[in-house]
């Protein structure tokens, strides 16, 4: 048995299949591993960042995969996740979620991708000065190459995301063995063994950015109807690029730490800071080698951008062709098979938030800012509470839809990874939206001011009404579609022929 929404006008577009199972691999590195943040990661929480790391690898990671993985297998209509959260819970939490989704990526793409690679590019290649003209033609640039990728078409788009991924893994395999080289010559400079304790200080301050940097397994199924065969390479695509992905954040981050002094792990410089000190054993080589890691670099941070905007973006599409989101964005291309509409409104949100976020972080607005920017990238996690517990959902609602893999461990290992994965991205989004208030309970010193530059009234003011802004965009899409003629019943079954027709008929019009 097989579960469609018979309501969405998405069965009327025609996708080609194009992803076997080691494009799903790649478009899954490519996602995951978040290459900005793993010197991120190390700079927060110090040498408790590896030890923090490796536990939500385990506890985290793992049964993430086995729910993604039957997720992914047994649904595989195009929108992934949407998909899962309409049938689990109706039309109106899915079009929620899904905005929350994938709002995250064009003010990632456009709020910190960007400024990560333009600060590389000065760094390391050519002048780039911060807010002047050819720093904001730089921006831009990188924002619509990254949709340009996204938009013509998954056959050649995925080679592009795919390149990144390898480059990716290759990059950080030399950087680790250089480490060792390094080491060899000239001994290591970073933490003490007892450094790597856990602490709950040390775990607050990183669970957020780690979760953050060790999700994706489900955006491939975004574009799940071009799959050529998701029942199978789903679940083994996920194994694979779980096992690559947790190795690339955690040897890194060790040896990161290894080489560098505490003082010195500078967030998101701090991977090409790294790459920069054990590149001395390269002697003259350094420089020439430096050069060329830091073009790659930007390469990867751009491919990593435009892997995000193929799967949130269809995501959102979905939502759009089932009325969920303003319909008009969930045409796909007949030429090109990508949703064009959504891609164009991604990339003119990068490009209003970029342009804001250079003119802003120069002047007074800067803290309100940066406290609205950090809002609105962890929402990915806060769409998750509202994803994952559709596993159980849907084998209780659709209990006869094959499932060609199932979480291990019956109903009570479907539950226990369930509630474990529910209960970490529950806490990382707490201390997203509400800082120190765990800590303060906890003992933890935490001194709100110096964190964020704002006091804690101004930070939820502008946190708790980023997040109504963001609902309410998704209840207006909801609603306006609630008002147009042809408008698609809540529960698939109950679609009338006619409501069928009318769907199809405002699709082939739009």
């Amino acid at each position: 048995m097989s579960v469609e929404i018979a309501t969405s006008a998405i069965r009327t577009q025609n996708f080609r299949k194009t992803l076997g199972r080691l494009d799903i691999v790649l478009l899954s590195i490519s996602a995951i591993i978040a290459i900005d943040t793993v010197a991120q990661i190390a700079a927060g929480g110090g040498a408790e960042a590896f030890t923090w790391t490796l536990v939500i690898g385990i506890t985290f990671l793992l049964p993430y995969a086995l729910v993604v993985a039957e997720l992914g297998s047994a649904f595989h209509e195009e929108g992934g996740p949407f998909v899962w959260v309409r049938l689990a819970y109706g039309k109106l939490a899915a079009a929620i979620s899904t905005m929350f989704y994938w709002i995250t990526n064009p003010l990632w793409m456009g709020g910190s991708l960007v400024f990560i690679s333009a600060a590389t590019w000065n760094a390391y290649i050519s002048p780039l000065p911060d807010g002047s003209p050819v720093d904001l033609l730089f921006k831009v640039a990188f924002i619509w190459i990254a949709i340009a990728t996204a938009i013509v078409g998954l056959q050649y788009g995925k080679h592009i995301v795919a390149a990144g991924g390898i480059v990716k893994v290759a990059l950080l395999v030399i950087f680790v063995v250089t480490v060792v080289v390094y080491a060899a010559k000239n001994g290591v400079h970073g933490y003490a063994v007892g450094d790597f304790s856990p602490t709950v200080g040390g775990f607050l301050a990183v669970t957020p950015v780690i979760l953050f940097a060790v999700v994706g397994f489900e955006a491939p199924n975004g574009a799940a109807e071009e799959m050529r065969d998701p029942q199978k390479d789903v679940p083994r695509a996920v194994a694979t690029s779980g096992l690559v992905s947790i190795l690339c954040y955690l040897v890194p981050i060790f040896a990161i730490l290894a080489v560098l002094p505490a003082e010195k792990v500078q967030g998101a410089s701090g991977l090409l800071d790294a790459f920069k000190e054990v590149f001395t054993v390269y002697g003259a080589a350094s420089g020439p080698l430096m050069f060329i890691a830091a073009l790659l670099f930007v390469f990867v941070v751009l491919t990593q951008a435009s892997a995000w905007m193929i799967a949130s973006d269809r995501v959102q599409a979905a939502a759009g062709a089932d009325g969920a989101f303003f319909r008009y964005f969930g045409k796909f291309s007949p030429r090109l098979g990508t949703p064009v509409r959504m891609n164009l409104l991604s990339g003119i949100i990068a490009t209003v938030f970029c342009v804001a976020a250079t003119l802003l972080l120069k002047g007074g607005s800067a803290d309100v800012f940066t406290v609205v920017l950090t809002v609105a990238i962890s929402t990915l996690l806060l769409s998750y509470l509202v994803i994952f517990p559709t596993v159980i959902a849907l084998r209780k609602k659709y209990p006869d839809v094959h499932r060609p893999f199932r979480v291990p461990g019956g109903r009570a290992g479907l539950w226990v990874c369930t509630v474990v994965i529910y209960a970490w991205v529950g806490l990382g989004s707490w201390v997203a939206v509400f800082p120190g208030t765990l800590e303060g309970v906890l003992g933890v010193k935490y001194d709100f001011v110096d964190t964020w530059g704002v006091d804690r009234g101004t930070f939820e003011t502008f946190t708790i009404g980023t997040l109504v802004v963001i609902t309410v965009l998704a209840v207006v899409g909801y609603l306006s579609e609630r008002r147009r003629p042809g408008y698609a019943p809540e529960d698939p079954a109950t679609a009338s022929a006619a409501d069928l027709e009318a769907v199809a008929a405002q699709a082939r019009e739009a």
